[in-house]
């Protein structure tokens, strides 16, 4: 239960980030910092949400079916 509040928490993280960027970008349209610092946070947290996936389903957290829906 617990790994799938991770899941959740690191996508609204990527979303929160993703949307800060924006923001950013509207706001100071030039070139900014913030902009730059907030996707490369998105970057960051979207690598960890691949590494979490990964981890949990070699352990079993994350059970895989192979059957066709």
């Amino acid at each position: 239960m617990w790994i799938k509040i991770v899941i959740v928490f690191l996508l609204l993280s990527i979303l929160v980030s993703l949307f800060m960027a924006l923001f950013n970008l509207v706001r100071a349209p030039v070139s900014s910092k913030k902009t730059v610092k907030s996707l490369t946070y998105r970057i960051i947290l979207s690598l960890l949400l691949f590494c979490v996936f990964i981890i949990a389903a070699m352990t079993g957290f994350l059970p895989m079916d192979n059957q066709p829906l």
